[in-house]
C-alpha cells in the first residue's frame, strides 16, 4: 500500500564493474511508483507528492496495460523527436486541472518501467531484482507505446558507450544494479552521472536555514550580448564551510545593489532568484545581492534550458579570472542522439 520510497542509489564517478552488475540507463524525469488495485490506480512521487492529477493521461494508459493489481516502480519522461525534455515536463505539475487537460492532450507523458514490486497478492520486495525484473519483463513484453521497459544490459561496456552516447538525448547517466531485494529509502544502487566544470560569476547568496551560514551561491553566465543570466546555486557545504563564506563573501555585500545587473530581481514579484516555485512552496528563497566581481568554479553535470539541471558544487574561487570571462561559450554542447536507438519512435497511441 502507499506509500513507498523508493531505493536510491549512490553517486560515482565511473561505472562499476563488480562481479553480478546490471545496468540501465538512467532516465531524466520525475520518479514514480504506481500503484494499481482494480479501477483504482494511484501515481506516487518520490517524496510521497501524489502524481496522479497531473498526468491523467498516463493515468488511462496505465489501468489498460498492467495488471490488475500491481505496484511498478519507474520514471514519467516527456520523449520529443531528439530527446527527454525535462523542462517541458515541468510545466505538466500546474494547479489548474483545465490547464492539466490541456497539456495532456498536447504534450502526453510516456512511463519507463524498471522495476516489480507486488503482483497480484505477493509482495516482491524480498525477491532479488533478477527475479522482480523477470517478472517485470513478463507484465510489460510486449511494444507498448508510450509504456516502456528501460533497456537492461549485463556488459558494462556496453553500460559506459549509452554513458556517453546519450547523454544528448537528455539521459541523466547509468544506474547500476546488483541482484538483491528491494530495500526503500536505502542507496543500494549506484548512479554515475556526468560532472562538468564552469566558471561563473558570483552575483548573490541565499541564508542557510540555520540563519548564520550561507546555503547556497547565486551564479551567472553571460550570454553574446552581454546580458548576465541566473543559472543556478552552488550548495552542499558543510556547517564550517558555511560560516566561513559568511565572513567571505562580507566585502562584496556592501552597496551590493548600486548597479548590479539583477536590481531589478531584487524588487521585483516574479520569476526572478528569490520567487516561489511549485516545489518551494513554504521555503523562504529570498536571497542577498553581492557585487558580481568574484568568479566561482564550480562542477555541474549538465545544463538544460539555459540553466543547471540541478544544483552545482563549489569547486574553488577563481582570483585570476574576470566576471566578463564567465560566458555561455564556455559550456560543452552535447549533440543529440536519438531515443529510436533504444526505443521504437513515440506515436502516442499505445
Amino acid at each position: 500500500m502507499p506509500p513507498v520510497k523508493p531505493m536510491l542509489a549512490r553517486a560515482v564517478h565511473e561505472v562499476p564493474r563488480a562481479p553480478g552488475l546490471v545496468y540501465e540507463p538512467k532516465w531524466d524525469g520525475f520518479r514514480c511508483v504506481v500503484f494499481r488495485d482494480g479501477a483504482e490506480l494511484e501515481l506516487g512521487s518520490r517524496n510521497d507528492r501524489p502524481l496522479t492529477r497531473y498526468f491523467p493521461e498516463l493515468v488511462e494508459l496505465l489501468r489498460d496495460v498492467l495488471p490488475e493489481r500491481c505496484v511498478v516502480d519507474g520514471e514519467i519522461v516527456m520523449v520529443t523527436g531528439t530527446g527527454l525534455d525535462f523542462d517541458t515536463l515541468q510545466l505538466r505539475l500546474h494547479p489548474a486541472a483545465s490547464r492539466v487537460r490541456k497539456l495532456a492532450e498536447e504534450t502526453p507523458a510516456s512511463f519507463v518501467a524498471f522495476d516489480l514490486l507486488a503482483l497480484d497478492d505477493r509482495d516482491l520486495t524480498a525477491a532479488p531484482f533478477s527475479e522482480r525484473r523477470a517478472l517485470l519483463e513478463g507484465v510489460l513484453g510486449g511494444g507498448l507505446s508510450r509504456v516502456h521497459l528501460t533497456p537492461l544490459t549485463a556488459d558494462p561496456d556496453v553500460a559506459a558507450d549509452w554513458f556517453t552516447r546519450f547523454e544528448g538525448a537528455g539521459f541523466d547517466g547509468v544506474m547500476a544494479k546488483p541482484d538483491v531485494p528491494y530495500e526503500q529509502d536505502k542507496r543500494v544502487m549506484w548512479k554515475v552521472k556526468h560532472e562538468r566544470t564552469a566558471d561563473c560569476v558570483l552575483a548573490g547568496f541565499r541564508w542557510h536555514k540555520d540563519g548564520v551560514g550561507v546555503g547556497s551561491l547565486l551564479l551567472g553566465l553571460f550570454d553574446d550580448e552581454g546580458v548576465l543570466h541566473h543559472v543556478g546555486v552552488a550548495s552542499s557545504f558543510t556547517a564550517a564551510r558555511r560560516r566561513e563564506l559568511v565572513d567571505e563573501l562580507e566585502p562584496l555585500r556592501a552597496d551590493a545593489l548600486d548597479g548590479h545587473p539583477w536590481r531589478d530581481w531584487a524588487e521585483a514579484r516574479g520569476r526572478v532568484p528569490g520567487a516561489q516555485s511549485r516545489w518551494s512552496v513554504g521555503k523562504d528563497l529570498s536571497w542577498e545581492p553581492l557585487r558580481p566581481e568574484w568568479v566561482a568554479e564550480v562542477r555541474y553535470e549538465h545544463v538544460s534550458g539555459g540553466r543547471f539541471r540541478h544544483m552545482s558544487r563549489l569547486a574553488r574561487f577563481r582570483p585570476d579570472r574576470t566576471p566578463e570571462s564567465c560566458t555561455y561559450a564556455q559550456l560543452e554542447a552535447v549533440a543529440p542522439a536519438e531515443l529510436a536507438t533504444l526505443f521504437a519512435p513515440e506515436t502516442g497511441t499505445r
